[in-house]
């Protein structure tokens, strides 16, 4: 289960404390963001957070970008300016050109800025999700998007694409049952987080089956999409409903994009690109929440991403297959018996089940103290009772060598405690 907020004692000298939504009652704690804030010993590997390591950041580009738009006094004024709430026009703009790179075509009316993918997923929960309405997702799933979403307080149902008993009757029976219908149909279809997997073709059009059968929304969370290093591409989710539907207005998907794994996540620029009738609303809901993501972040953002970001991915490529390699070789050599991980294609995260018995929450304040590495507990990927043995490791931060030596401790404390195991 995920980590509640912690309440004050005060609150019971504060009356209106009690008054909270009912929805705050399913607010939770990222856990990821809860261990991050202990890990400042530099003593400790981290293999927790999906943190692009800031010596890939095209730190020049984005100097040049500022120096050249202070410069500038009209560019200066309009970056410290109010601006529009669907975003940066350039910037929009550009959006388009790079969609249709990835077989979307649409205008900028279908383009919606925002401060990060992160905002893309609360505003599209606040837009589509009713109490009782059903997510269809994925278990393991991004902790971010069940954060996002639950706060609407919402029913999840995990998403089989590979047969079983989840035909869209059951969907639907399943969403009945808790009093709303299905609304949203969440996934990370390139190397997810945290799984690493990547749906193939077949899945991807049976996911829009289901889709189209239930009458939901897709939310395809492209963050790690750029980041194939092996592999043949395969279509966008949206690439394809858009072939379905007949074009980005037909299509029962939306695409959401961020700039924060190739770029600089600090700037904390995303998109969403879908059809006129949902962007519409989603404007609505981005001038009550902020009136428009930060018009100087926009700005430096576009120019970078048309002056380099071509360039830069293949930096990023080649720098973070050597990573994930490191991890899977050091997996290989030093996991014990009944271990099991994933081979990812793309992304920043290998994911481990341990040997049954094991609990990955339990081990952690061990593998810190002892192991000294840090990893995020699987538990905390399910929105039900599930991934008690699994953790996710990331190998975005670390080099090779750094990498290869914590795992290989971190092994070494799963080979002990798999051998105290009973019987």
């Amino acid at each position: 289960m995920l980590a509640t907020v912690s309440t004050s004692s005060d609150h019971a000298a504060q009356p209106w404390a009690a008054q909270f939504a009912s929805r705050a009652g399913g607010m939770v704690a990222s856990e990821i963001r809860e261990l991050l804030k202990i890990l400042a010993r530099p003593d400790v590997i981290s293999f927790a957070g999906g943190i692009p390591d800031p010596a890939l950041f095209p730190a020049d580009q984005l100097r040049q970008a500022c120096a050249e738009l202070f410069a500038d006094p009209a560019r200066r004024a309009a970056g410290l300016q109010y601006s529009l709430s669907e975003g940066d026009p350039a910037l929009r703009a550009w959006i388009v050109s790079h969609m249709a790179e990835q077989g979307v075509t649409c205008t900028p009316e279908n383009v919606l800025i925002t401060t990060g993918a992160q905002q893309a997923l609360d505003f599209i929960g606040k837009l589509m999700l009713s109490p009782g309405d059903t997510v269809i997702a994925s278990a393991p799933t991004y902790l971010g998007a069940l954060q996002a979403f639950s706060a609407y307080e919402p029913h999840y149902e995990r998403l089989r694409l590979d047969g079983g008993n989840a035909t869209p009757a059951h969907y639907l029976d399943s969403a009945r049952a808790h009093g709303g219908r299905p609304k949203l149909l969440y996934v990370v279809p390139d190397f997810a987080n945290p799984s690493g997997e990547t749906l193939d073709l077949a899945q991807r059009r049976r996911l829009l089956e289901l889709a189209d059968a239930t009458c939901t929304l897709v939310v395809e969370d492209a963050a790690y999409r750029q980041l194939r290093y092996a592999g043949e591409p395969v279509p966008s989710v949206t690439a394809l409903a858009c072939q379905q539907g007949g074009g980005i207005e037909g299509a029962c998907s939306v695409y959401c994009g961020t700039f924060s794994k190739t770029l600089a996540p600090g700037l904390r620029v995303g998109w969403i690109v879908g059809p006129r009738a949902v962007i519409e609303k989603l404007v609505l809901i981005k001038q009550a929440a902020d009136l428009h993501s930060g018009t100087l972040d926009q700005a430096v953002i576009g120019a970078v991403a048309r002056a380099c970001l071509a360039d830069r991915l293949p930096v990023l490529r080649d720098a973070y297959r050597r990573r994930r390699d490191a991890m899977l070789a050091a997996l290989a050599s030093s996991a014990p018996a009944g271990t099991r991980w994933s081979r990812p294609d793309g992304g920043l995260f290998v994911w481990v089940e341990l040997p049954d018995g094991l609990d990955a929450r339990a081990l952690l304040p061990r593998a810190i103290e002892e192991a000294k590495v840090a990893y995020v507990p699987g538990s905390a990927f399910f929105f039900d009772e599930g991934g008690a043995n699994t953790l996710r490791l990331s190998f975005s931060l670390a080099d090779e060598a750094t990498i290869d030596r914590g795992v290989r401790s971190l092994m070494g404390l799963v080979t002990e405690m798999a051998g105290r195991r009973p019987g």
